[in-house]
């Protein structure tokens, strides 16, 4: 009878292979009752529709979010790039003080001498070639340090993880000497330098790229790349890598057109120095890629099933001529709790500025430089000036091409 009488009180018509949400006495809110007679309580939500934690969220995200993410970020990074305006222009100005171009000169006289003071360039090669060795020694650049208790066995594995990591540098990442090198010549000069390390998916291998100072862009209230809620990484490169990057899947297979390239006042001062010069079809595709904190509808932050309006870290790739988002992608790790970022850049500084960037000689030598230049001129234009005196033959009282200047040597006609 008490079996009868529980039939009675429960009465389950269960299909075969299908899941019921079911509430029986002692048993909680929201279960779900599995084919062989378990049951899940208070089961995870459903997150299919968010994709996969690695996969590029701007194939999910509709088309009209992506554009009003594109406008916002695309319009703080100009905010951005405008309030360090005048620091650009300082470290352009600054570079012409190196005297790797020779200046023609027509004043105090044609012919004055365009000479230049090397006095920043001395300092800038010597600081390279010592940082370099230093930074790049023949047995390589990783060494190890054991924390704790040495024994033979922990000794063995630190000589295997320092053999390893010196050789994946010296030999798998074939670009990590020539990017130190060059860095360490901008370093100095700018007082900021930054350091790309990632896993590149076309190559298969991490890289370490250098990052000139003037293709970083930080909001103006930064101080510090941890604390940055923004970090904006103009990307310049070609149409077939570009190519290669959607066809991987790494970016949004979207039509993205080749545009003008248009240098900003360094890379300007660059090509002078460089002796090059822009050509009619120097086309190029700009990407801006962000790293930033941000609250995509739909992503949100979850806690209890309510969004906490906390925002996450994303790694956003937007093409700057067309406005168009190519990836989004999430920048912490999947099981890390506190959602902390992944910092792809690493930041050296010459000397500690007031600000993000640093100083560099530019701005610690660079009156002084430009005063040697001055004297360094005079004296040499002195020296022509009185190895060639110049003067006038008197042949009347009225002087011709009076608003000339004489040049070194030269005698002339006038009427007296």
């Amino acid at each position: 009878m008490a079996i009868e009488k529980i039939n009675e009180d429960i009465n389950l018509e269960i299909e075969p292979n299908s899941e019921q949400q079911i509430s029986l006495p002692g048993m909680e809110d929201n279960a779900v009752m599995m084919e062989d007679g378990s049951a899940i309580v208070n089961p995870l939500p459903d997150l299919s529709g968010r994709g996969a934690f690695n996969s590029n969220l701007a194939e999910i995200i509709p088309d009209d979010e992506l554009q009003s993410l594109s406008k916002g970020l695309v319009g703080d990074y100009e905010a951005d790039k405008d309030a360090r305006s005048s620091w650009l222009k300082t470290y352009s100005d600054g570079l012409d003080l190196l005297g790797f171009k020779y200046e023609d000169r027509s004043k105090p006289f044609a012919g004055a001498t365009g000479v230049t003071h090397p006095l920043l360039a001395e300092t800038v090669t010597q600081f390279q070639a010592q940082a370099y060795k230093e930074l790049l020694p023949p047995e390589g650049p990783v060494r190890t340090q054991i924390v704790g208790e040495v024994t033979p066995e922990v000794e063995e594995q630190s000589q295997r993880v320092k053999e390893f990591m010196n050789y994946q540098i010296s030999y798998v990442m074939e670009e990590y000497d020539q990017e130190l090198d060059q860095m360490l010549f901008h370093l100095p000069l700018a007082g900021s330098a930054f350091r790309k390390v990632y896993y590149d998916e076309v190559k298969g291998r991490a890289v370490s790229k250098f990052v000139p100072a003037e293709d970083v862009v930080i909001p103006y209230v930064s101080t510090d790349m941890e604390s940055c809620e923004r970090i904006t990484h103009v990307v310049k490169m070609m149409g077939n890598e570009l190519r290669k990057k959607q066809v991987s899947g790494m970016y949004r297979d979207i039509d993205i057109s080749m545009q003008p390239s248009d240098p900003n006042e360094a890379k300007q001062t660059y090509d002078k120095l460089e002796g090059a010069e822009k050509t009619i079809n120097a086309e190029e595709i700009i990407l801006l890629e962000f790293h930033c904190d941000l609250d995509i509808i739909g992503f949100e932050d979850m806690a209890n099933n309510e969004p906490t309006g906390i925002k996450l870290p994303y790694v956003v790739t937007i093409d700057e001529g067309s406005g168009k988002v190519l990836s989004v992608y999430r920048n912490y790790e999947e099981q890390d709790p506190l959602r902390k970022k992944i910092s792809y850049f690493v930041h050296y500084k010459f000397l500690p500025g007031l600000g993000f960037y640093g100083f560099g000689l530019i701005h610690m030598l660079g009156g002084l430089s430009r005063t040697a230049t001055s004297a360094l001129r005079q004296l040499i234009d002195a020296g022509t000036l009185s190895n060639l005196p110049a003067g006038f033959k008197a042949r009347g009282l009225r002087v011709r091409d009076d608003d000339q200047p004489l040049q070194p040597g030269e005698f002339r006609d006038v009427d007296a």
